[in-house]
């Protein structure tokens, strides 16, 4: 009989909320199926790029905006062995809720503002990680979260579903200096330049160019 308890389990991508203070999680959610494909975009943030001052054409205001999307799929159906009774909802509920704020926060500043508070702070959304393996975990805000639910149970509970997930990676430019989001933003960068650092130099002959370029 073919035995296949040595090979490896895959790791799932998925989002971490962090407390900021203590950088403890409070809740993981992790992806049921990692996507089959990712979309990524860099835009470099140029200085003087949109005055055209040459001097500034070789710098660099701060980290490129990254931003990612993916699609991912959750299918109640394809774990039998956890009752679902109310199908995939508590999980479509856990995404939503981070572009949510919560509900008693909302009619606290609704008191407020009842009461004649002029200036009313935003409510401030929690420190999301999103995870796609050990050598990406950067701060992100959740820019666009899309559902399609594909199949209802008996009491039209959503029982599978996919997701049209977009996120911006969250930078040191962004954050304010010590803030823990900015801390591991720069972990994510210096992780970045780790990997370069290892990849195959090539060799100007291979352009077709020889000497020096000056």
């Amino acid at each position: 009989m073919t035995r296949f308890l040595d090979i490896p389990k895959p790791i799932r991508s998925g989002i971490v909320i962090v407390d900021p203070e203590r950088g403890t999680p409070q809740r993981v959610i992790v992806l049921q199926f990692n996507p089959d494909s990712l979309e990524r975009g860099l835009a470099p943030q140029a200085a003087g790029a949109e005055q055209g001052d040459r001097t500034e054409a070789l710098r660099l205001k701060g980290p490129a905006v990254e931003t990612w999307k993916f699609t991912a799929e959750i299918d109640s159906t394809d774990q039998p062995e956890v009752p679902a009774p109310n199908g995939i909802h508590p999980q479509l509920a856990a995404l939503e809720m981070l572009v949510q704020p919560p509900s008693a926060r909302i009619r606290a500043n609704q008191a407020l503002a009842d009461s004649g508070t002029l200036e009313i702070t935003p409510i401030e959304s929690p420190l999301t990680l999103f995870t796609w393996g050990r050598n990406r975990v950067m701060p992100v805000r959740l820019t666009e979260l899309s559902i399609v639910e594909d199949a209802f149970d008996v009491d039209l509970n959503p029982i599978r579903a996919t997701l049209s997930v977009g996120l911006r990676v969250l930078s040191s430019s962004d954050l304010p200096t010590g803030h823990r989001g900015a801390e591991l933003y720069l972990a994510h960068l210096a992780q970045k330049e780790r990997l370069a650092g290892v990849a195959p130099a090539g060799q100007l002959s291979a352009l077709g160019l020889r000497g020096g370029l000056g």
